[in-house]
């Protein structure tokens, strides 16, 4: 796997970051992952936003500017022979020693991995389970996309494959909040759901686009605290993240679902391929 880090481009074999550096000795280091399309991230815009926005918050000075990433992104796509690819971009402190850093970060560590995606058809279904392991809370107000993934991992742990399978969290109050690695959506009597910020979830980006394009459509949209037996009451239900794109789901443990026949997961399904196609 090629990879740029610093200005470099790197093997990922040969990537060295010190122990020192800050986002592993305080877990201080913040990513986005997306996927090309024809050589174009969806929804670049979002997310470069979404990873400023907590830079500044953290007093992490990057000097590398959009159009750097953009480069650094059509030219690793580009070792790989032009195919598109999925990627993390990776910000982490940097070294400052031991003790947390007074005032600022002005020297970050900036990687961009690139990696091949994954052969799964459009709409290919999965099953979900309730986790044992509660969601925590973000340190935040909101939660950012953190080294922080000890509670993500935890629920990993439950689950024999993500593959086919996605892992639902519910907060430490019993309100539904996320999957291992997306965001959540049913559908009852032709309402979509989704769980509310306040529950301590990611505001994914795709998530952001599946709200506002139902919005659009004339599909209503109520996001706000609902019980796990409120989503299983539902007949669809649909994960959502910037790689896998948007997942139905044919089941919740013993609750049987419409998978990938939902009529609203259908609908935005189809928005979502054709945003695609339109560029």
């Amino acid at each position: 796997m090629l990879c740029w880090m610093n200005g470099d481009y790197i093997a990922a074999k040969d990537l060295r970051i010190s122990p020192l550096d800050h986002g592993f000795l305080y877990g201080l280091g913040f990513f986005e992952t997306f996927r090309t399309y024809n050589g174009k991230v969806f929804c670049w815009e979002a997310h470069l936003k979404r990873l400023q926005a907590t830079l500044a918050q953290y007093r992490i000075y990057m000097s590398y500017t959009e159009d750097d990433l953009l480069t650094v992104i059509e030219q690793l796509n580009l070792q790989a022979g032009g195919q598109d690819g999925y990627f993390r971009i990776n910000v982490s402190a940097g070294d400052h020693g031991i003790g947390l850093q007074p005032t600022e970060y002005r020297k970050p560590n900036v990687i961009v991995f690139r990696k091949e995606l994954q052969d799964t058809s459009r709409g290919t279904e999965k099953i979900a389970q309730w986790l044992e392991t509660r969601r925590n809370t973000p340190e935040c107000g909101i939660r950012v996309k953190s080294h922080h993934y000890g509670n993500n991992i935890l629920g990993r742990f439950e689950m024999p494959s993500l593959a086919d399978q996605e892992g639902f969290f519910l907060t430490d109050a019993g309100y539904v909040a996320e999957g291992v690695t997306s965001n959540v959506f049913w559908v009852k009597d032709d309402i979509l759901y989704t769980p509310s910020l306040e529950t301590g979830i990611l505001p994914g980006i795709t998530r952001t686009w599946v709200i506002e394009r139902a919005q659009s459509l004339g599909i209503e949209v109520q996001v706000g605290l609902f019980t796990k037996e409120e989503l299983v009451q539902g007949t669809e239900c649909f994960v959502t993240n910037s790689v896998q794109e948007l997942v139905p789901i044919r089941a919740i443990e013993n609750a049987q679902l419409l998978g990938n026949k939902g009529p609203i997961y259908l609908r935005l399904h189809e928005a979502f391929v054709k945003e695609l196609e339109q560029g």
